[in-house]
Formats: structure tokens, C-alpha cells, sequence
């Protein structure tokens, strides 16, 4: 079971989101609505969520750890609802950020990004990689920027931020050299595909 808070004082914002959450069919997704956010942490407590959709206005002097805290909630993935222009700082310190002006499919996939579970990696073993984090890394390797991946797998660039950070946590890898040796040893590319990116920088020098 998935249990998704939505914190908005703005019940048009507020249900908005929600009903969009339950057109996507997502499995096994259970609501927590609030309404009021004196009592975000009180019902975050009483009903112990996953993810905790809010926007970053309304917290005032809260910040998300005490929320977390507070709440018991220490696994709690936070996603900042902008309606509004919001500080980057702000949002950095978000799982991810979700506008009012996404599409369906676009919540969906930063959904999905967020919900998979960084769990420690026995021996750097692939199989603890879903299958879109082994193409991900395929396409990192080949030279592929974030946007050109997003492009490439249908994805928001967020999504791909989001499984890139979840690889280097899971692999405890965090340079694109070492991700191609472990492409390379784990089958997930051809060593040709490494060298046809090689090959025409090794010509020009």
C-alpha cells in the first residue's frame, strides 16, 4: 500500500490533485488529505505516509526534517507543489517538485521516479537495478545528457535527476567513468558502443 498525503489549504488545489492521483490508477494508492497544516503532523503520525505532496509556502517556519521528525515519518519523500514562484534553495531540499501545470503522464513518471527504494546493493549487482535504471545507465555511458535521455525513454528530466541519484546511491558510483566499467562488466552496453564515442575524440588529437 501507497499512501500519499496531500497538504494544501486551497481546496481546489488540493482536490485537483487528487483527483488527478486517482485517474492515473496507480496500485494499492491510498489518500490522506490535509487540509489544515497545523495538523499536518499530527494526521502524517496517526496515518503513517510515503510521500507528502505540500506546498513549500505553507509550512511557514516548519522545515521537512522536523516535519519528519515529528511526524515518526523518517522514510517520508517529500514532492514541493509549486503554484507559485518558490526559491531554489527551497526546493533543493525536495525529493522532487511537481507543478500545477503538469500533465498527467509527467505526475505519473515523477511518481514512479520517486516511489522506488534506495536499498543497499549486495556486491554493486545489476539485478537490484530496475530495468530503467540499466537503460539509464546505458544511455549516461553513450554520452547522453539528462535532456537527450528524458527525450530518449519519454521521461521529465526530473524523473531521470531522480534515477540517477537513486543508481549512484544503489552502486555507491558516482562518475560516469566508473558507471562504464560496470556497463561494460555487468553486459548492460557493447564495447563497441564505448568505442564508437571514443574513436572520433582519439582521431582528433
Amino acid at each position: 500500500m501507497l499512501t500519499v498525503a496531500v497538504a494544501d489549504s486551497s481546496i481546489i488545489i488540493r482536490s485537483g490533485i487528487i483527483a488527478v492521483l486517482k485517474r492515473l490508477n496507480l496500485p494499492n494508492l491510498q489518500i490522506l488529505e490535509v487540509a489544515e497544516m497545523s495538523r499536518l503532523t499530527y494526521l502524517l503520525k496517526k496515518q503513517k505516509s510515503d510521500i507528502l505532496i505540500v506546498n513549500p509556502s505553507l509550512l511557514g517556519v516548519f522545515s521537512l526534517q522536523q516535519v519528519k521528525t515529528e511526524s515518526g515519518c523518517s522514510h517520508l519523500k517529500c514532492i514541493a507543489l509549486q503554484a507559485s514562484m518558490t526559491e531554489q534553495s527551497v526546493l533543493k531540499s525536495y525529493d522532487e517538485v511537481l507543478s500545477i501545470y503538469d500533465t498527467p503522464d509527467q505526475i505519473r513518471e515523477k511518481l514512479q521516479g520517486i516511489t522506488q527504494r534506495v536499498e543497499p546493493v549486495q556486491n554493486g549487482s545489476a539485478s537490484a537495478l530496475s530495468t530503467r535504471e540499466k537503460e539509464i545507465i546505458a544511455c549516461v555511458v553513450k554520452g547522453l545528457t539528462n535532456k537527450q535521455i528524458a527525450e530518449n525513454l519519454y521521461l521529465s528530466t526530473h524523473t531521470v535527476m531522480t534515477h540517477r541519484r537513486n543508481i549512484a546511491a544503489k552502486l555507491q558510483i558516482h562518475s560516469v567513468a566508473g558507471l562504464t566499467i560496470y556497463a561494460i562488466v555487468n553486459k548492460l552496453v557493447e564495447l563497441d558502443d564505448i568505442r564508437n564515442i571514443i574513436a572520433p575524440e582519439s582521431s582528433d588529437v
